[in-house]
C-alpha cells in the first residue's frame, strides 16, 4: 500500500514559504541548496564560470511548460544524465504521472498579467523510501555563458525539466552526483512503481526463441497496462 501522506524534505514547506516570499516582495532563495561549488560537483567541476540565473535573466518570456509536455522536449547537460533525461521523456507521455511529479502546476506557472505572485520557489514531488516527498528549489540555475549546463528543454523558454533536475540534483546532494545513473531508479521515484531491468546482451535471446516471445509478450502485456518502458543502449 501506498502512503498517502506527503513528507516535507528538509522541512520545508512550499505554500508557507511562497507566501512568505510573496509578502516580502522577495524571489525565493533556498538555504538548503545555495548557489554555492558544492551544490554543483564533489569532485569535478563544470569545464567554465559558472553563473546562477534565474530563468528571467535567460530569456525574456520563461514558461514552465510551453504547449505542453513531449518526450521529445529534452537535451542532454554536460554531466552524463542521459539517464535522467530518458526519465524525464517517459514522464512527459504519462499526464497521471507528470501531474503528480509537478503538482498543481498551474499554479508554479508564470502569471504575465500577475508577476507580483512570482516567488521564485518551485514544488516537485517524489516517491522516496515508500512516501511521497515534496521537495521545493528556487528557480536559480547553472549556465555557462548565459546558457544552462544541465538538462535542458529544446525550447529555450521553457524551463519544467531544469527545476525539476534541480530538485532531483537537490535530493541526491549535488548536480554531480547525478552522473551516471539508472533510468529504471529514477521512473520508480517518479511513480512509486516497482522496475525491473533486463540485459538484453546477457540474457542471449537470439539463441533462446522461446525466451524472445516470452519477452515480447511481457512487453505487451506491461505497455497494454500503462506501465513505464525504456532501453538503452551501451
Amino acid at each position: 500500500m501506498f502512503s498517502p501522506h506527503v513528507t516535507a524534505y528538509k522541512n520545508q514547506h512550499y505554500e508557507e514559504l511562497r507566501r512568505q516570499s510573496q509578502e516580502r516582495a522577495q524571489l525565493f532563495e533556498d538555504p538548503e541548496f545555495p548557489c554555492v561549488d558544492s551544490s554543483l560537483f564533489f569532485s569535478k567541476p563544470p569545464p567554465g564560470r559558472v553563473e546562477w540565473k534565474r530563468p528571467k535573466d535567460i530569456c525574456p518570456d520563461p514558461r514552465l511548460f510551453v504547449e505542453g509536455l513531449s518526450a521529445h522536449d529534452l537535451n542532454q547537460g554536460e554531466v552524463g544524465n542521459c539517464w535522467f533525461v530518458a526519465a524525464c521523456s517517459c514522464l512527459a507521455i504519462k499526464p497521471e504521472l507528470w501531474q503528480k511529479v509537478i503538482p498543481n502546476w498551474e499554479d508554479q506557472e508564470w502569471d504575465p498579467k500577475h508577476p507580483e505572485k512570482y516567488a521564485g520557489i518551485f514544488r516537485f514531488r517524489f516517491w522516496i523510501f515508500g512516501e511521497w516527498t515534496d521537495v521545493v528549489v528556487d528557480d536559480r540555475l547553472p549556465t555557462i555563458g548565459g546558457k544552462l549546463i544541465y538538462c535542458r528543454s529544446k525550447l529555450g523558454n521553457e524551463f519544467w525539466s531544469a527545476l525539476l533536475e534541480k530538485a532531483y540534483a537537490k535530493l541526491s546532494g549535488c548536480y554531480e552526483s547525478l552522473s551516471g545513473g539508472n533510468t529504471g531508479d529514477a521512473v520508480v521515484d517518479f511513480s512509486g512503481a516497482v522496475a525491473e531491468a533486463i540485459d538484453l546482451e546477457k540474457a542471449a535471446l537470439n539463441d533462446k526463441p522461446e525466451e524472445r516471445e516470452k519477452l515480447f509478450a511481457d512487453l505487451l502485456k506491461v505497455y497494454e497496462r500503462g506501465g513505464v518502458i525504456s532501453c538503452s543502449i551501451k
